[in-house]
């Protein structure tokens, strides 16, 4: 804990994924460690399985949990929501307002600049998760999200990115920070670095995301047909996760005559959802920084993950064995050596496991991120300026190359 105890406030558009679950994380780990804190998120996202998340989270922040509406795009009633969001955030009087995706953000930004500007000592904090970084530089939509963000630096005390690769997208897309900007990697508690077996009637395979493109359960179900058709094979799959394209990809199943073989669960707890699965199947074409490829690396669970974000940098040596996002193809050829040596790919689960546990700590993340905050809110010497700091995990050769796969990387 540090001398003065923090009032902080996480705000979050869609209390959902790992995002969700860093902020979770984070605001328990905060609160063990003496400061007070609130989480406020959107009332019309998630389902039954969130909802349960967020009633076990609010009895625990001393600042509460409170839900308010917030869209997904920019629209008139965005004014609105940002009235109430500031008249609760006023009330709470904050030292730190931490945005999380890009409407989380900005709301943090306006609403802590507000408060700036009637005399509060309010930090304004940053971390994108991926999010608005996935948008193409090149097309309207990417143009006017990095418009945006560059304009927002100037309302900005300090950035947070949780992998390498979403610093190097934000230099190459946005602009070099100006803030003080740290790299964090998401962490998990000592309870998850235990092995997870798998139960007797373990599917072969098992998605688990949100089920939209992005996270490619489309490509899912394209390898298992491709295992079928080309190869003769019928593993049995499970597909977990909930989202507003879910009946698509149910007639794809049934489209590709896939029904006897693949089945929806909905969503279910990481550890859960890992005994039902011999392999599990990350097949994204755009992360930042996934606590589902962590968790499973941690559990020591057989796993197939596409090549993108920063799940190169959870890979470590084994990256060379991520698959190309976006290509079916080479996914189902993963699948079928997989589906071919069981053994195989146990060995290397334990392999991947090691030294993890040092790098991706729940702990060590609240740390980092919480004296950031402690750092921006120092008095500075007179004369002195402010700069992004150099990433604490990031060497200069790996930033240049990592900015050089940004550059190169056409976002799916």
């Amino acid at each position: 804990m540090t001398a003065a105890p923090l009032r902080i406030i996480h705000i979050v558009r869609a209390p959902i994924g790992g995002i969700f679950r860093h902020i979770a994380d984070l605001a328990l780990a905060q609160t063990r460690a003496g400061h007070q804190v609130g989480v406020i998120c959107d009332s019309s996202t998630g389902g039954a399985f969130e909802d349960a998340a967020i009633a076990r989270l609010a009895p625990q922040l001393a600042l509460g949990l409170a839900r308010f509406p917030m869209r997904r795009q920019v629209t008139p009633s965005d004014l609105r929501s940002a009235l109430r969001l500031y008249r609760h955030i006023r009330d709470l009087s904050p030292d730190v307002i931490h945005g999380h995706g890009a409407k989380g953000g900005v709301f943090a930004r306006a609403i802590g600049t507000i408060l700036r500007m009637s005399g509060k000592k309010v930090t304004r904090i940053y971390c994108p998760h991926g999010g608005s970084l996935h948008y193409d530089p090149a097309r309207l939509e990417g143009k006017i999200y990095f418009a945006l963000e560059r304009l927002q630096q100037r309302f900005t005390d300090g950035l947070v990115f949780v992998s390498d690769y979403e610093y190097a997208a934000y230099e190459a897309k946005v602009m070099t920070p100006r803030a003080p900007a740290r790299v964090v990697y998401n962490g998990l508690s000592p309870e998850e670095f235990s092995k997870v077996k798998p139960d007797p009637d373990a599917a072969d395979f098992v998605f688990i995301g949100m089920l939209r493109d992005l996270k490619g359960p489309d490509l899912f179900i394209k390898a298992l047909h491709r295992l079928k058709s080309d190869q003769g094979l019928r593993p049995r799959a499970l597909i977990v996760g909930e989202g507003d394209d879910h009946t698509r990809y149910e007639s794809m199943v049934r489209d590709y005559g896939l029904t006897e073989t693949v089945q929806f669960t909905g969503p279910l707890p990481a550890r859960d959802a890992f005994r039902k699965a011999h392999c599990i199947v990350v097949p994204s074409r755009a992360e930042a920084m996934p606590y589902i490829v962590l968790e499973t690396v941690a559990a020591e669970v057989p796993l197939i993950a596409s090549r993108v974000g920063g799940i190169p940098e959870i890979f470590g040596r084994y990256a060379d064995r991520l698959v190309t996002p976006g290509d079916a193809n080479e996914l189902a050829g993963a699948m079928a050596a997989a589906y071919a040596d069981p053994e195989g790919m146990r060995r290397r689960a334990v392999g991947q496991r090691q030294c993890l546990s040092e790098t991706f700590n729940v702990e060590l993340m609240s740390d980092r991120i919480t004296s950031l905050y402690v750092t921006i809110r120092e008095p500075k010497p007179r004369g002195a300026t402010t700069g992004a700091e150099a990433p604490a995990f990031l060497s200069t050769g790996a930033l240049a190359e990592s900015k050089a796969q940004t550059v190169r990387r056409k976002p799916e």
